[in-house]
């Protein structure tokens, strides 16, 4: 009866020796996963660096279009260019062009706008606003 016990023993000591190693080579021929590109990383501006909300849109402009000067109490804006080319202004910070490809942060509170000044091709736009106080309206128009 010893006998059989040891060579059950020694066979499951086998196996648990064998499966560490099968475990890696069956991880190394794997498939890689997805492909992650972080697009800009940048801490949040006049928030305390908290988030309570955060609200992702997709956001066209046609040929010629303009959002108006606005912006948003709390939350930062996160623009991300997806076709075309968009013009972004913030007040007290310039003009930047928006590429395919490119972002730009928008701090909150401060206004500025994003237009489309191109007269024949639409412009698209990946937007995400990091809201640090949900009970302030989304958005407030600016006169200028």
């Amino acid at each position: 009866m010893t006998l059989i016990l040891r060579r059950h023993f020694l066979k499951i000591a086998g196996v648990l020796v064998a499966i560490p190693s099968a475990s890696r080579i069956v991880f190394a021929q794997a498939p890689a996963g997805p492909k992650l590109t972080q697009i800009p990383k940048k801490d949040i501006e006049g928030q305390g660096q908290v988030v309570q909300e955060t609200v992702v849109s997709i956001v066209e402009f046609g040929p010629g279009i303009s959002a108006p000067w606005h912006m948003h109490p709390s939350a930062q804006e996160t623009l991300y260019a997806l076709e075309g080319n968009l013009i972004v202004e913030v007040e007290g910070r310039g003009t930047t062009g928006v590429k395919p490809g490119e972002a730009t942060i928008i701090p909150g509170d401060i206004p500025h706008l994003a237009r489309n000044d191109s007269t024949s091709a639409g412009a698209k736009a990946l937007v995400v606003h990091s809201r640090g106080a949900k009970d302030k309206p989304f958005v407030v128009a600016v006169k200028r």
